[in-house]
């Protein structure tokens, strides 16, 4: 990913349901999500409203459709995504491994472990 690409992609990221709609669909997985399903996550939105967003998400590569039926799904584009992330992170060492070491070691994904429901 190259500054210009960067800099789409953050300029599509910087609207509030825009990064809403990527974190929805970073969570739904490769299968996406149908339109119409990501707008009522995004309490009702309407449909021109939402067409609007995915089309800016879509033109700045972040989230790539697919035609299924009558139906468009859209699914989080996840090379883009880690792309963004790795040119962040390009020159984070300088020369120095110790100072990538802390960055390494966030990028692992440390998501909180299920709870486990205990029944009385």
């Amino acid at each position: 990913m190259d500054e210009a690409q960067a800099l789409g992609a953050f300029a599509a990221l910087s609207q509030e349901t825009r990064l809403r709609i990527v974190r929805l669909l970073v969570t739904a997985g490769p299968e996406g999500l149908a339109a119409g399903m990501i707008g009522e996550a995004m309490d009702g939105a309407s449909s021109s409203r939402m067409s609007f967003h995915l089309n800016q998400l879509e033109q700045a590569g972040l989230v790539a459709s697919r035609r299924e039926g009558r139906s468009i799904i859209y699914s989080a584009a996840y090379p883009a995504l880690s792309s963004l992330v790795e040119f962040l992170m390009r020159d984070c060492c300088q020369g120095h491994p110790e100072v990538c070491t802390p960055a390494l070691e966030a990028l692992s994904c440390n998501c909180p472990p299920t709870e486990e429901k205990t029944h009385a």
